[in-house]
C-alpha cells in the first residue's frame, strides 16, 4: 500500500502529479491510500513495487476540469475516487458523463457543490478595513467559513476584482494574502475575525433599501443566503426585523400606490392628430 500525503497548499496540483505518476507505473486504485496534510500513522502502509509502464494519460478537457473542481470537496474519499475514474477513463472502461456510474455521478455532484460554495464565497465575503489611513495601499481583511476547502480556487476572483488594494481572506483551512499585487496562501493557525468598520453601515443601508417586503419569500431568501453565513454578514442583523415588519410595510405600499383614473377621463382627453 502506497501512502500519498498531499500538501494543504497546492493540493490539486500535487494530486494531479501523483495520479499521473501512479498511473504510468500501473498502480491500481486499491494499492493507494490518499490523505491531505500531516501524514497519519498507518500500520499497513508499505512501498509498492512499480508495475509495468502504462501509456500516457489522455482525458477529455471537461473531465479534467470537473475532477479538479471535485477535488476541492471535503469528502476524504475524493482523491481515491478521482484516481479510479482517471484509470477507467484512460483504459476505455468508462465514458465521461455516464451518470449511471456511481463514482462518476458522485464526482459530478460534488463538483457542483464546490461550484456553489465558490459562488457563495464570492457573494458573501465582507471585507473590513484594517490598514493605516496614511498607508500607500488600503488594506482589508475578511473571515469566511466555506463548506469545502475552496480558498485556492475561489480567491483569484478577488485578486482580479480588487487588485488595487491589499487584503486577507482567512478561512478555517487556509488564509489567502494579496499584497502588492501578489497572491499567496498559508495554513490558518488561529481564527481571525477583523473588527467592524464604517463599511458595515453601508452594507446595512444598502440591504435595507433593496429589501422588498411585498416580494418576501423566506425560504427562497434563506436558500440564496443560508443562515450559516449570517453571523459574518453585517446586513444580516436587519433580517429578523425586516421579516417581522414585512406584512405591515407591504400593506402600506399598497395603500400608497396611485389609483387608476376613472374610465370617463379617457374620453375627455383630446385625440392626437394622425
Amino acid at each position: 500500500m502506497q501512502v500519498i500525503t498531499l500538501p494543504l497548499i497546492g493540493t490539486v496540483a500535487a494530486w494531479r502529479a501523483e495520479a499521473r505518476r501512479l498511473a504510468q507505473q500501473g498502480v491500481r486504485p486499491e494499492e493507494v491510500l490518499w490523505q491531505r496534510g500531516e501524514r497519519a500513522a498507518d500500520l499497513f502502509a508499505q512501498a509498492t513495487p512499480q508495475g509495468a509502464t502504462a501509456p500516457p494519460l489522455t482525458l477529455p478537457r471537461e473531465a479534467v476540469a470537473a475532477m479538479e473542481g471535485a477535488l476541492c470537496h471535503s469528502d476524504p474519499q475524493r482523491f481515491a475516487r478521482a484516481y479510479d475514474i482517471v484509470l477507467r477513463l484512460a483504459q476505455g472502461r468508462l465514458r465521461w458523463g455516464d451518470r449511471s456510474d456511481p463514482a462518476l455521478h458522485k464526482l459530478l455532484m460534488q463538483e457542483k457543490a464546490v461550484r456553489r460554495d465558490i459562488h457563495k464565497m464570492h457573494a458573501f465575503v465582507r471585507f473590513r478595513e484594517v490598514g493605516a489611513p496614511d498607508a500607500p495601499r488600503r488594506a482589508f481583511a475578511a473571515w469566511f467559513e466555506p463548506d469545502h476547502p475552496i480558498t485556492e480556487a475561489a480567491t483569484p476572483f478577488f485578486a482580479n476584482r480588487f487588485g488595487d488594494m491589499d487584503w486577507i481572506i482567512a478561512t478555517p483551512d487556509l488564509t489567502a494574502r494579496f499584497e502588492c499585487g501578489a497572491l499567496r496562501f498559508e495554513e490558518t493557525r488561529t481564527e481571525f475575525r477583523p473588527p467592524p468598520d464604517a463599511t458595515e453601515d453601508l452594507w446595512r443601508t444598502y440591504f435595507a433599501h433593496i429589501f422588498n417586503p411585498a416580494r418576501l419569500m423566506v425560504s427562497a431568501m434563506t436558500s440564496e443566503m443560508p443562515r450559516k453565513y449570517w453571523k459574518n454578514l453585517p446586513e444580516a442583523e436587519l433580517i429578523p426585523d425586516l421579516i417581522r415588519t414585512a406584512p405591515a410595510r407591504a400593506r402600506a405600499m399598497q395603500e400608497a400606490a396611485p389609483t387608476l383614473p376613472h374610465a370617463h377621463v379617457a374620453k375627455l382627453r383630446p385625440k392626437r392628430p394622425e
